[in-house]
């Protein structure tokens, strides 16, 4: 189950915090460079986190309002906003994702409590308003990591980390390609299924350890696992890609 907007809230916050500041110590130059992410620079990257703020605005305003409002107006001019968005000078986008995320905030504190019970629909999807605030923590936390720029999975609150272990392996285990899983994190006392085995097999998911970081980085294909070892002390294989 997505955890609750009042769970999530301050990891979304946190996030912002976390991400505000590796803007602080990011030179002008550095947007230019390349992120972790196919064709983006670090740019794409902000420019796509600021966009995200004001799509969830516009799921929230549906939310408390009853009109649909779609998170964006279509794919096409996602995108475009994106890629015209990353042309804009550092001072620019440093002032855009600031802004959009104070009024990401806003819109949160104005939401009625029942509100948070309607849903909307997100990517093909039928979601609860109280939702958003997961998609929001998700969304800064792992593109500040996408940054390239020094971040990583193990600077999540440790909380969140176990809940994106389990959305990962949840996500990822249901797409039919993805090999069946049982993943032991050395650093918790539990262990997390991805997929289920097919009716009538023996045989067993593969066992991968590692550190819970390391492992949603490797799920998320923000990693090759090279921190990972199988039962047999084996890498783990190659995933599917993630996008």
């Amino acid at each position: 189950m997505t955890p609750t907007h009042e769970r999530a809230l301050p990891w979304a916050a946190d996030g912002a915090a976390y991400l505000r500041g590796m803007l602080t110590r990011m030179g002008d130059e550095a947007f230019a460079k390349p992120s972790s992410l196919p064709n983006w620079t670090r740019a794409h990257v902000l420019t796509h986190v600021a966009r995200n703020a004001d799509a969830l605005i516009n799921l929230l305003t549906w939310a408390r309002t009853g009109v649909p409002t779609p998170p964006y107006s279509s794919t096409e001019q996602r995108n475009a906003d994106i890629e015209a968005g990353a042309k804009r000078s550092p001072a620019e986008i440093r002032a855009d994702l600031v802004a959009s995320s104070d009024r990401l905030a806003a819109a949160v504190r104005g939401m009625p409590e029942e509100a948070w019970s309607a849903r909307v629909d997100f990517r093909g999807r039928r979601i609860l308003a109280s939702d958003v605030l997961w998609l929001r923590a998700r969304e800064v936390w792992i593109h500040a990591i996408d940054l390239d720029a020094g971040a990583s999975f193990s600077d999540l609150p440790r909380p969140m980390l176990r809940e994106l272990l389990t959305d990962a392996a949840v996500t990822m285990g249901a797409r039919p390609e993805f090999p069946r899983l049982l993943l032991a994190p050395t650093d918790e006392p539990r262990t997390w299924t991805v997929g289920e085995m097919p009716a009538g097999s023996d045989e067993g998911p593969l066992v991968v350890k590692g550190p819970a970081a390391e492992l949603v980085a490797w799920l998320l294909g923000r990693s090759k696992g090279r921190d990972l070892r199988t039962a047999e002390g084996k890498r783990p294989p190659a995933l599917p890609s993630w996008l």
